[in-house]
């Protein structure tokens, strides 16, 4: 979404004003610098914490313990593939657009394949956060068919379908750009104008917009019966079989996260084609011009609000750590942070050993290492060390 509002106008801006006097990127630099301030200076602030943490986080959530019997995993690690692959894109992008470096606008095929390559991580990242998202629906509202339905193999096979399903909307992107050589730059020529504006529209509403929404839809339902089983007090707050290590709480903050930055960016989105600037002058006119003002506030605001969006595929990595129990597990132990424990971690490891907790009903007999058996009108508690040796408590119901 970030790309899509922004490439899309500003490059029929430059088409439009890049041989008057003065210059598109002189306009801003002069009467609103800063539109550049806010791109060369918060974008590379994500891009670094992007290009860090994602990395980090896909090593985690792809790792075989991870992975195991927990679909959800498969979605968050496969979308934090995604978020990198695009911060790698935006970066040459932002070289053309914020820095006025020509990448990938004065070469002919690069034009159409980059502006192809760039729309796919912003389609598909929205359509993963839905896929886990209905998935999690699946496992609170609907328990008993969530063994069928949130698995692995089928949350990989959603994660292929998804990704060829954006490569081929995607695709048409190689219709709509062109490299114009006699120009040296890279937009929409005459004749697919009105095409380009329609299909960005059309698919701008349905991806940024009416997914966001079916998340959000969603969420409310999962939240609604979430309060409904803990009332009951019928089974624990977080559920198990489709997240497994993944709680609730976290697929939930990734979601409300897409919902608050991609929703703004679709409102945006929507104004870029009722507010335009307004006739070229000399700076002392167009800083007078009402109409240059309200465009320039306009351009302020949104630069705001697509690095918000921009965020979005930089940030999850701190919902993760600060929602996730597990994850901060595997984040300590694989940058060693191991002063970085946790009173609860403190209180089960000993200096010696681990113990565990098993509780036996009446049903159940257990032998003792002695031979005899303990056949109860009570729970039996045994603490199991590391080391093997077992020690039998008799204990009444806690």
């Amino acid at each position: 979404m970030e790309n899509s509002t922004y490439s899309s106008d500003l490059s029929s801006t430059t088409m439009n004003y890049s041989e008057l006097s003065p210059g598109f990127f002189e306009i801003f630099d002069q009467l609103a610098p800063q539109i550049s301030i806010i791109d060369r200076v918060i974008s590379p602030i994500f891009y670094i914490i992007g290009l860090t943490a994602n990395p980090i986080t896909t090593k985690i959530w792809l790792s075989r313990k991870m992975r195991k019997n927990n679909s959800s995993a498969i979605y968050v690690g496969v979308l934090s593939i995604v978020h990198t692959i695009f911060l790698l894109l935006h970066i040459i992008q932002e070289l053309n657009y914020a820095w006025g470096v020509s990448s990938y606008t004065r070469m002919s095929v690069m034009c159409e394949v980059f502006n192809m390559a760039i729309y796919v991580p912003q389609y598909y990242a929205p359509l993963l956060v839905l896929a886990f998202t209905v998935e999690r629906y699946i496992a609170v509202n609907h328990p008993f068919v969530k063994e069928r339905f949130c698995t692995v193999k089928r949350a990989i096979l959603v994660s292929i379908g998804l990704l060829i399903f954006s490569l081929q909307i995607a695709s048409l992107q190689t219709y709509i750009w062109r490299y114009h050589p006699e120009e040296g730059m890279c937009y929409p020529p005459y004749e697919v104008e009105n095409f380009e504006k329609i299909w960005t529209l059309t698919t701008e509403l349905i991806l940024f917009m009416f997914v966001p929404v079916c998340v959000l839809v969603v969420n409310i339902l999962v939240i609604k019966e979430i309060r409904r089983i803990t009332y009951q007090s019928a089974l624990p707050h977080q559920t198990r079989g489709c997240g497994g290590h993944t709680s609730t709480i976290t697929l939930l903050s990734v979601s409300f996260y897409l919902i608050c930055t991609l929703l703004p960016a679709s409102i945006v989105f929507a104004l870029q084609g009722v507010i335009k600037p307004g006739q070229t002058a000399d700076m002392e006119t167009m800083a007078a011009d009402p109409v240059w003002k309200r465009y320039l506030q306009y351009m302020t605001i949104r630069k705001i609000v697509e690095e918000l969006c921009l965020s979005n595929y930089s940030c999850y990595f701190f919902i993760y750590y600060i929602t996730g129990e597990s994850f901060r597990k595997e984040v300590r132990k694989l940058c060693c942070w191991k002063f970085f424990k946790s009173e609860k971690d403190k209180n089960t490891v000993t200096s010696k050993s681990e113990y565990t907790l098993v509780t036996t009903d009446n049903a159940n007999i257990i032998k003792s290492d002695k031979g005899r058996n303990y056949a109860a009108n009570r729970p039996e508690y045994i603490m199991i060390t590391k080391d093997n040796t077992n020690k039998h408590e008799n204990s009444t119901a806690m």
